[in-house]
């Protein structure tokens, strides 16, 4: 996984790994754990942005909590 940047200085957000059709977005405010976002639950428009917010690192999480939330595939 790739370290989130954090730009913002106050996401939950510790890392991501970005796949052709998926994101997995790694939480570590306690303890840690991974979503994984694809387009078939999240939706393409919003897993590329979700790319593009992740490897700016700045708004990844804000962006998640106004527009996928629960839409993740997958967590663990």
């Amino acid at each position: 996984m790739a370290h989130y940047k954090n730009l913002g200085g106050n996401s939950g957000i510790v890392a991501y790994e970005i796949d052709s059709d998926s994101i997995t977005v790694q939480f570590g405010s306690g303890q840690v754990r991974n979503y994984l976002y694809t387009y078939a639950s999240a939706g393409r428009e919003n897993v590329e942005k979700m790319k593009s917010l992740a490897r700016s690192g700045q708004g990844l999480h804000s962006f998640i909590m106004r527009n996928v939330k629960t839409g993740y595939e997958r967590k663990w």
